[in-house]
């Protein structure tokens, strides 16, 4: 499946501008052949605005998400967007899955929350693995510092997953995560790895971009640079059904050895 990422910081603070980046993204992404379009977290109103997150959260099935399925479906196209998820007086980091139909396939609260900022306007989620199936794969979402715990992507691989999308917002001075661990990642539970990042200087964060789309090899199918970008590139199933096969990461575990991890 052709998978593009939106590596953009849109404009925080207002929704409705960034439904129009995300709109004109989509047309592009579209015209690549591309079947699935991946943005940032928080992208839908931007990271590091503050109390504006609470004012601007929006239930899974709101206003917003309406917008964004008819985005979807316009350009046939499925988006993954990462977005404040308010459920009554909760507030959660969330990225959610609209199919090319405009369907709502998976909503995701982010689990572990990184920082004080964080900690300050989210609750943390429950639930580790979500996955949808999309275009012949297993889809699985996740945000940012989740993917930094090995716990979480390993219980995806175990699940089934093929292609994790993982919205980011990661900033200096850690591009070390999308240069080094996230291909690593890819490779040691034998998946696809999508990180999508944001860019440039917000609030008091600088974040570095380097979008990738990591195989299951650890090699980067697509990388961005530091500026505004869409890079587009292919997770193949018949590419990862052949490295599973001739990897045995999975198949050599013994789990049975392993019960001081939790």
């Amino acid at each position: 499946m052709r998978t593009a990422l939106l590596q953009s910081s849109g404009r925080p603070g207002s929704t409705v501008e960034n439904l129009k980046v995300l709109d004109e993204a989509a047309g592009r992404a579209a015209a690549s052949g591309a079947g699935l379009l991946a943005t940032s977290e928080m992208f839908l109103t931007g990271y590091a605005i503050g109390d504006d997150i609470a004012r601007l959260a929006e239930p899974a099935d709101g206003d917003a998400a309406d917008a964004v399925a008819e985005i979807a479906g316009r350009h046939g196209l499925a988006i993954a967007y990462g977005y404040p998820e308010r459920a009554g007086e909760t507030v959660y980091n969330a990225v959610q899955l609209i199919s090319a139909d405009g369907t709502r396939l998976a909503n995701y609260r982010k689990t572990h929350l990184f920082g004080c900022f964080e900690r300050d306007h989210f609750t943390p989620g429950d639930q580790p693995v979500v996955q949808a199936e999309l275009g012949g794969l297993t889809v699985g979402l996740m945000i940012c510092y989740d993917v930094e715990f090995p716990e979480n992507v390993r219980a995806h691989a175990l699940a089934g997953t093929d292609l994790l999308l993982v919205p980011t917002a990661q900033m200096h001075p850690f591009q070390f995560v999308a240069e080094s661990l996230v291909p690593v990642r890819a490779f040691e539970n034998q998946m696809y790895v999508a990180y999508v990042n944001r860019v440039g200087r917000e609030g008091e964060f600088d974040f570095v971009g380097l979008s990738v789309l990591a195989g299951p090899d650890g090699a980067a199918r697509a990388r961005a640079g530091a500026a505004e970008e869409l890079v587009v590139a292919d997770a193949d199933p018949a590419v990862l059904a052949a490295s599973r096969e001739a990897n045995p990461y999975l198949r050599d575990r013994r789990p049975g050895l392993y019960g001081s991890l939790t």
